[in-house]
Parts: C-alpha cells; structure tokens; sequence
C-alpha cells in the first residue's frame, strides 16, 4: 500500500495537495500548482535525497508524505519537517498514520534525531494523529498565517527519533 513515490504518480499527488491547497488550512497558500509548478515541485522533491511515499487503493494515489530539511543552517543537519496530506475521500482512515509511521521509520533510518510536524492549530485531527504517533506541542505561533479571511494559528510538534544526548 505505501511505496516511493514515481514520475507517474506526479499527477495525483498534485491534484491531492491542490485539492488540500483550495479547501483545507493545512497549507498555508492559496495559490495552487498549474502543471509546470506541480512538475517543478514534485521533481524537486523526489531529487531531494530525502523520501517522498505515496499510499495507493485501487484508484490510485490515496495519499503522499515526505520529509525536507527543517531549516538550511548546517547545525540543523539531523532534523527534519514532514508533510502528510490523504485525498479527501479517504481522509480519517489511517492512511495518514501509515505514511507518518513510515516516513518516521525512514528518517530514524538516515539518521535523523527529530521530526518536526507544523500544523494548523485548528487541525485537531491531525494534532491528536500526531500526539498518539508520540509527537509532543512544542510551539504555538498566534496569527502567522491568513487564510479564507482570517488569522491561522500553528502549531509545532515534534518527536525524538533517537534518544536525546544526555544533558
């Protein structure tokens, strides 16, 4: 079911993160992908080095995750911001439980030490997912995001992927 992405999965992930995109908060853009910057994003992902999973039923891509570099500085070389998003009609079904435990094992896997979830603080769903995933709230940031006429919240959760270095 949950397998690395291809080239050939470039347009139903696309239609999922355009679909998030126009209808959900839990992206903070409103601007959706047209082909070109669909393809541009979607390559650069899969260049990244870091993986991009998809979760398929029997229409296809059901769901994507993937992981980046949480911010550019060098010192922040072992952790790690991870995307999660299941199309609509499959959302609250474990799909997306499946990609984080996933995409969790591969980060642990490289070597990783944290994984970072940035979540609108509205998405309790996505919050409770995460905290049962063993993610802990680490930051509330007030009014960072306007979207569908108003002031977004994020949340940031985190969870160790290996143990903390003593202190």
């Amino acid at each position: 079911m949950i397998d690395d992405a291809a080239a050939a999965d470039f347009e139903q992930v696309v239609a999922i993160y355009n679909e998030v995109i126009r209808n959900t908060t839990a992206v903070y853009t409103e601007q959706e992908y047209d082909p070109v910057q669909g393809k541009a994003w979607f390559d650069a992902k899969l260049s990244s080095g870091f993986p991009f999973i998809v979760a398929r039923d029997d229409r296809g891509v059901a769901g994507f995750a993937a992981f980046g570099a949480f911010r550019a500085w060098p010192c922040y070389r072992h952790s790690v911001e991870h995307s999660v998003h299941v199309r609509a009609d499959r959302r609250g079904q474990g799909l997306g439980r499946a990609l984080v435990l996933d995409l969790r094992s591969r980060a642990a896997a490289l070597g990783m030490h944290v994984m970072i979830a940035g979540i609108d603080a509205d998405n309790v769903p996505s919050i409770r997912l995460h905290e049962s995933l063993g993610f802990e709230r680490v930051a509330h940031f007030r009014e960072v995001g306007f979207k569908f006429g108003r002031w977004l919240d994020l949340e940031f959760l985190q969870c160790f992927l290996s143990p903390p270095p003593p202190r």
